[in-house]
């Protein structure tokens, strides 16, 4: 698939829960990871989204917040994957930030040079990126 979503993540659907208006799709990563994605349930039934099909879930490089230390705190957001930063590309203003999942999966995030700075970004660095469930897209084959 060709899209400017950097985060292109390819995995199993394992759990489907229907709300009112909105469903989450739980899917499982190559490396075992599970990632959230809540979409319409229009969506599901378009896309035909049921247990056992394989999906693209995208996700863009900004939505993607870098968490090294959560401190006392908790966070909202239902995707939480831990990671090791593999590359850091600095720009004028941002930086570009690769990360890999244990199961090989990588990660791109947009994020200030200063956030870089800020929270010791440098390959090797453990970390969680995060993003909402409600950034992830959906995609299947016909």
């Amino acid at each position: 698939m060709k899209a400017s979503a950097r985060n292109q993540f390819i995995g199993t659907v394992n759990k489907v829960i229907i709300g009112a208006v909105n469903a989450e799709v739980f899917i499982t990563l190559k490396g075992g990871e599970i990632l959230v994605a809540a979409i319409t349930n229009e969506s599901v039934e378009a896309l035909s989204i049921k247990e056992g099909i394989d999906v693209v879930a995208l996700v863009k490089a900004p939505q993607i917040i870098i968490v090294s230390d959560f401190g006392d705190f908790k966070v909202s957001a239902r995707n939480q994957l831990k990671s090791t930063v593999i590359q850091v590309k600095p720009g004028a203003v941002n930086a570009e930030v690769i990360m890999e999942l244990n199961g090989g999966d990588l990660i791109a995030a947009t994020v200030t040079n200063d956030s870089v700075e800020t929270l010791g970004l440098s390959k090797g660095t453990a970390v969680t990126a995060i993003f909402k469930a409600g950034a992830v897209i959906l995609a299947v084959k016909n």
